[in-house]
């Protein structure tokens, strides 16, 4: 059975051959030609409405070349069509289409080219821009709109997609070398802080009020000038830096304004009081009462002479002595009860265990802070005699620490 587009041969269909395609076999005949036939034109009938439906769809909406590829898979699927009909009007049809797309597409991709030759130049010309923040949000916002912007032909893709991208390269890397430098200075800046807060530490201990005067001026000039770096590291720092220089020019102020003379014997009559004051206290336990009153102590000892009788000597050592352990046993009770929530509800006898498994912690640190002092203390050694009078005190207030340690766990050891 013949049909204008193929026929009948064998009990099989073909389809005639066009566009230089051979004949195609696309199916059999299943009950008898004729109804056979009229299925296979339907089914062209389908592939004539798929063709208008998409030129249709094309034609009301506004991004057409997004139709380009649906439109040459489309066309290839004809050539391979199942369907009785003449297919080459259809192919014609798309080929128009398809080159009415083109159009658009190259159109399109002209204006998509210089808007996006208007953005490198917008880069172009913030990459070097050191308002880090700001110029960050611009270039997101910069590559959201190169990304909105629809492609451009593929020969010069690569070209711009480089020379975009490039310059948001460029400042962002500039910014990353940026915070890397200045995360080095701020570690080399630290170690300024932490060397002037030595040196304050060290004039603080200076047995010339003058001297250490001067030391202070000059080391807070370097505090000033020094660098940047971040406020939870420099905090600290400060605290101790500036509470150290307060105690130096008060010092150093008292020795220039003495107050009124007061009598040798006087002097010493009110250290004894105060030194046998502090060494009942240092044998209670820890309160705030002794703490409170042992900082009123302080107080009265600042309103002393600076110059004190050569008899003072042993008692002033006496009262820093218990002065020293006052003040540690209340940091011990505070360890303590950091540690343990429930530490008051606790035996005397396991407090006391607690506190001295605490204090030997704190005087193993020390001893060994010590030993090393004293296994360097020679290096140390120079010409001047207030550098070595600075290294003989500076040990021993390390001594002195060792041993208010051992007076307080004698102190903590069960009585038999």
């Amino acid at each position: 059975m013949d049909h204008p587009f193929g026929y009948i041969k064998d009990n099989k269909v073909f389809l005639k051959g066009f566009l230089g395609q051979e004949d195609r076999e696309i199916g059999e005949v299943k009950e008898d030609e004729a109804s056979t036939i009229s299925y296979f034109e339907a089914r062209f009938e389908q592939i004539k409405e798929k063709v208008a439906k998409l030129k249709s769809d094309i034609q009301g909406n506004q991004n057409k070349g997004s139709f380009l590829m649906k439109l040459i898979h489309l066309r290839d699927s004809l050539f391979q069509s199942d369907a009785l009909g003449d297919f080459i009007p259809l192919i014609e049809e798309l080929n128009e289409v398809e080159a009415f797309l083109n159009e658009i597409i190259k159109s399109n991709r002209s204006k998509n080219l210089e808007v996006k030759k208007a953005l490198i130049l917008e880069a172009e010309a913030m990459k070097n821009d050191t308002d880090w923040k700001n110029t960050a949000e611009f270039f997101k916002e910069l590559k959201m709109r190169w990304i909105k912007t629809g492609p451009v032909e593929k020969e010069i893709h690569e070209e711009i997609e480089q020379e975009f991208n490039g310059s948001i390269q460029t400042f962002f890397e500039n910014r990353r070398h940026f915070f890397e430098g200045m995360a080095l200075q701020a570690e080399e800046n630290i170690k300024i802080y932490e060397a002037l807060v030595i040196q304050a530490r060290e004039a603080h201990d200076f047995p010339d009020a003058k001297m250490a005067f001067e030391i202070s001026k000059r080391i807070q000039k370097e505090w000033k000038e020094a660098g940047k770096v971040p406020a939870e590291k420099r905090q600290p720092l400060w605290d101790e830096f500036s509470k150290l220089n307060n105690r130096i020019f008060s010092r150093y102020k008292r020795g220039l304004n003495p107050g009124p003379e007061m009598h040798p014997r006087e002097v010493l009559r009110k250290i004894d009081e105060m030194v046998d004051e502090l060494k009942k206290m240092a044998h209670q336990p820890s309160s705030y009462a002794i703490t409170s009153r042992a900082k009123a102590i302080q107080e009265n000892w600042k309103k002393l002479p600076m110059r004190k009788p050569k008899e003072a000597n042993l008692p002033a050592r006496s009262y820093q002595f218990f002065m020293d352990i006052i003040f540690e046993k209340s940091f011990l009770e505070k360890l303590a009860h950091n540690k343990y929530a429930d530490f008051d509800s606790l035996p005397v006898l396991e407090q006391n265990q607690i506190k001295s498994s605490i204090i030997k912690d704190l005087l193993h640190r020390d001893q060994s802070e010590l030993e090393t002092m004293q296994n360097n203390s020679d290096n140390f050694r120079v010409q001047t005699p207030d550098f070595e009078m600075m290294i003989r005190k500076k040990l021993s207030g390390l001594r002195r620490k060792v041993d208010v340690k051992n007076y307080i766990l004698k102190q903590l050891s069960p009585k038999i």
